[in-house]
């Protein structure tokens, strides 16, 4: 099942996936087929992301070393 996969592998599969479209030699029904594994994958890497976020929001120390829930910002990483 695709929710097993890696985050990497998962990057890697719609990378493969984009450049496939983008040569046009496919049939319109396996375009179609890698557009649709195309969005599985993206929602499944945008959750990954998502998930890890939050994460890091949890774990981010304030000075006094105590634990504090902090928004993350998009500079930081």
């Amino acid at each position: 099942a695709m929710a097993e996969i890696k985050f990497e592998e998962a990057l890697k599969r719609l990378e493969k996936i984009v450049e496939e479209l983008e040569q046009g030699d496919l049939s319109l029904d396996e375009a179609l087929k890698k557009y649709q594994d195309g969005i599985e994958l993206s929602r499944l890497c945008t959750a990954r992301l998502e998930n890890a976020k939050k994460k890091i929001d949890v774990l981010s120390k304030n000075k006094k070393g105590e634990f504090e829930l902090k928004p993350f910002s998009e500079d930081e990483a």
